[in-house]
């Protein structure tokens, strides 16, 4: 059974950081890519970041780029999104989700298992 644990998640100020993490079981990790979602309070969920299923690719939404990163551990089974210089707009539930794909989608309905979430908030 395909399970994704998210977490890391917490409480920052802005300008700070944090790592989060995520557990990947029940297939095999590294044909898989994996992306990373958000959904801030009264909006949808939009797309964060992604990285193909080798860790050679990646792609990141515009609001983002330069300040987080995407890496998996193919050994570790885990993906990761490093966030830096946090910003208010950053808070959100994140979600990692994966999907069988040689390429590295963006899109919410090209990614087939997700996880439960964590909360990230970012204070002014």
């Amino acid at each position: 059974q395909v399970q994704l644990v998210e977490s890391g998640g917490g409480s920052v100020q802005a300008g700070g950081s944090l790592r989060l993490s995520c557990a990947a079981s029940g297939r095999t990790f590294n044909m898989y890519a994996m992306g990373w979602f958000r959904r801030a309070p009264g909006k949808e969920r939009e797309f964060v970041a992604a990285i193909s299923y080798s860790g050679s690719s990646t792609d990141y939404a515009d609001s983002v780029k330069g300040r987080f990163t995407i890496s998996r551990d193919n050994a570790k089974n885990t993906a990761y999104l490093q966030m830096n210089s946090l910003k208010p707009e950053d808070t959100a539930v994140y979600y990692c989700e994966e999907t069988f794909s040689q390429y590295v989608p963006t899109s919410q309905n090209e990614y087939t298992y997700w996880g439960q979430g964590t909360q990230v908030t970012v204070s002014s």
